[in-house]
């Protein structure tokens, strides 16, 4: 197969077409009767720059090429003729993708589904109503919400401007890290929200991550969100940015009143596009989005769908996402089942040369997994792991995110200066190779033979 025969330029054959055709037609042309092959996935990656060890995929994500081919397609689409676009494309263009999310997440209706910018924006609409509900009155000056302290910041910093400062009390679940189980999860979930309920307070909403970003680790979703109905928590918010293409969902089993994940982190989307699940039970009345337009009371997924003049081609290519992961063995679900073999077969790799820890049991990770690095790094705070990573990326040309793990408890005798403080979070998406995790294990082992130390690292 040749992969660029998609892109505008080399479509020399449908040159009689006109883009709102090739819009149409560029997915059929994705379609093989044979798997994808190891050169045709280099080719779909091939605007990669091939210098670098590219191991962080959770942060940005990675769209192919051809599914870069569609959106361009839908950009001219638009540039063309605007009015038409606007009129007669657009909205029907965008419910064809919610149509495509609402049956990959088990969603009971399409209009339980509306698209926004990022998980970041549907934080915004969430938590902007529980605002209101407290400035309003409706909700009681220190009723609390409880969120985990792995918390993505993006979502920590809303809920500061959206709710403490309404009048709101907010709880932190203290998790442990590393962590072995589910069950320390649990517990001290079930601490926070008896702390939340202490005093007569009442807990309005519960934020929940399905897979935290840093550290990384799977969250037991279902069961808390089983807690939280128990306990009389008024509404959960899931925050799974890193969840679709990378594990299981179904919203109707986890239960919760609102669910978002990111469509450019792990499901091939460009950046950038996210969608967010609203129960019907929830008060949809309340939902609105931040950016105000003359949609603005035609219901979320309507205002969603027109914020003002913008690029929403983004938007518009889950089906041609579709069609590309249907390319491979299994689709989206061997994807991910490979994603997370593959990445824990490589933390292992990291974690027996180096003689370190991983942050969490296999079971308890997705397509990311933390590594402990070698404690003779001496990664003493965060701005440390950020001189370390810049340095990897700099003298090594790897891509890897650091976390620091303060040394609170060290047990066994261990001495602080053992004690591992850093720990990289490592990705694997299906254009990565074995060699990218070599080279990564190559250089960190260079560094303890030349005698590194973070305390060698200037500030830049």
């Amino acid at each position: 197969m040749d992969a660029d025969r998609n892109s505008p330029q080399e479509n020399g054959g449908d040159s009689h077409l006109s883009d709102d055709e090739k819009c149409h037609h560029v997915a059929k042309k994705l379609k093989s009767s044979s798997p994808i092959t190891e050169p045709e996935i280099r080719t779909e990656f091939s605007h990669h720059d091939p210098r670098v060890a590219r191991i962080n995929n959770g942060s940005f994500g990675s769209c192919p090429a051809s599914v870069i081919a569609a959106q361009n397609l839908w950009q001219r689409l638009f540039l063309q003729q605007p009015d038409d676009f606007y009129f007669n494309r657009l909205k029907s263009s965008i419910f064809e993708s919610r149509a495509v999310i609402k049956d990959l997440v088990n969603a009971e209706d399409v209009s339980d589904i509306s698209i926004v910018d990022n998980a970041t924006t549907a934080a915004a609409i969430v938590l902007q109503q529980i605002g209101w509900a407290f400035s309003e009155g409706r909700f009681q000056k220190g009723d609390a919400v409880v969120m985990l302290h792995y918390a993505y910041g993006a979502v920590k910093k809303s809920i500061q401007a959206y709710v403490a400062r309404a009048g709101g009390f907010v709880i932190e679940v203290e998790l442990p890290f590393p962590v072995q189980s589910d069950e320390q999860i649990v517990l001290e979930f079930r601490k926070a929200l008896d702390k939340g309920k202490s005093n007569g307070r009442k807990v309005r909403l519960a934020v929940i991550d399905h897979i935290t970003s840093m550290p990384t680790v799977l969250i037991p979703v279902k069961e808390l969100t089983r807690i939280c109905r128990e306990e009389g928590v008024d509404q959960v918010f899931v925050d799974a940015a890193h969840a679709i293409g990378n594990v299981d969902i179904d919203v109707k089993e986890i239960g919760a009143d609102f669910y978002t994940s990111n469509l450019h982190k792990w499901f091939f989307c460009p950046p950038s596009v996210a969608f967010l699940y609203c129960k019907k039970s929830s008060s949809l009345a309340d939902l609105h989005h931040p950016v105000v337009s003359h949609e603005y009371g035609n219901g979320l997924a309507v205002e969603s769908a027109w914020i003002g003049t913008r690029d929403y081609s983004a938007q518009l290519v889950v089906p041609s996402v579709i069609d590309f992961v249907n390319r491979f063995e299994g689709g989206i679900e061997g994807i991910r089942k490979r994603n997370h073999e593959e990445v824990v077969k490589m933390g292992e790799m990291l974690a027996e040369s180096w003689g370190t820890p991983l942050g969490t049991p296999p079971e308890m990770c997705s397509s990311m997994i933390m590594v402990g690095l070698p404690a003779s790094l001496g990664i003493s705070s965060e701005k440390d792991t950020l001189k370390l990573r810049t340095h990897l990326r700099k003298k090594f040309e790897i891509e890897v995110p650091i976390y620091y793990q303060a040394p609170k408890d060290v047990e066994n005798g261990m001495s602080k200066n053992n004690y591992v403080t850093g720990y990289a979070r490592i990705s694997h998406q299906v254009y990565n190779v074995v060699d990218d995790y070599h080279r990564f294990r190559e250089a960190i082992n260079q560094l303890i033979r030349d005698g590194f130390n973070c305390e060698l690292l200037k500030d830049d």
